[in-house]
């Protein structure tokens, strides 16, 4: 492990311009599951409770299972995504892709995210688009609008597309970068891990606890949770030279 640890501060070391993509693995410690993990949510198709035509012909059930299974908002940042923060304050990073919707790389200060699967912070009315906070939504459990319209949350269902605003950035800072590290994903929800395919820098480095796709070839592939490599105890040990800048405002 601590191999791993040295090879991966050593690439972060040499990289200007770093994209993280992350995926459930991220937030799991933050008490969020993770869907596809050992311990995840989907003991049944979620391909249909979290469905486009599910949201709209089954909707007190689908917002049931969203505000059950989706929806954390006494979650904190954990100790990977202060890291991933305080790397872009110091201007290693590029941005931040990522498929989760809990909003906790911004809470931890990242403000180049990229959210490919939207925010349960975001949320507008279907009839008059009046934007919604999570914060000032009455959840009966469907929750209304103003106007009677129904509110539904911005966030990618199965059969919706992938925001094209999205897209275009996420490949543009995928295909830019000098290292894409793929953390806390298994790289089997698609479209979003084919994006992976447009990088042409130097580094490639997977972090996740458990397989991820076959066809990967990273220069660094490490099978644990994310957040005992990527951590501000690592950065104080390993980045020592950039400790000084900001990290008070981390601890």
């Amino acid at each position: 492990m601590e191999e791993e640890i040295k090879k991966l501060y050593e690439i972060i070391n040499d990289s200007k311009r770093i994209v993280f993509f992350s995926g459930a693995g991220v937030s799991v410690s933050s008490g969020i599951p993770d869907f596809r993990g050992e311990h995840g949510i989907y003991k049944y198709a979620p391909e249909e409770m979290i469905s486009h035509h599910f949201f709209l012909e089954h909707t007190k059930e689908f917002f049931d299972f969203y505000l059950k299974h989706l929806v954390f908002l006494d979650a904190k940042e954990n100790e990977c995504h202060k890291a991933i923060a305080y790397l872009e304050k110091v201007g290693k990073v590029e941005a931040v892709v990522t498929q989760n919707i809990d909003g906790l790389h911004q809470k931890a200060g990242s403000k180049k995210v990229i959210e490919l699967h939207g925010s349960i912070h975001r949320n507008h009315c279907m009839k008059c688009h009046k934007f919604y906070d999570i914060k000032d939504m009455n959840f009966t459990p469907i929750p209304y609008c103003s106007c009677g319209g129904i509110i539904k949350p911005d966030v990618v269902l199965y059969e919706e597309s992938l925001n094209e605003e999205d897209i275009t950035n996420t490949i543009r800072a995928i295909s830019s970068c000098d290292t894409l590290i793929v953390i806390g994903t298994s790289l089997s929800v698609y479209p979003a891990a084919s994006f992976i395919d447009f990088f042409r820098g130097k580094h490639l480095v997977v972090i996740n606890l458990g397989q991820t796709r076959n066809r990967v070839d990273a220069e660094l592939i490490i099978d644990g949770k994310v957040e005992d490599y990527l951590n501000m105890e690592n950065i104080r040990k390993y980045l020592k030279k950039w400790v000084s800048v900001v990290l008070t405002h981390f601890l």
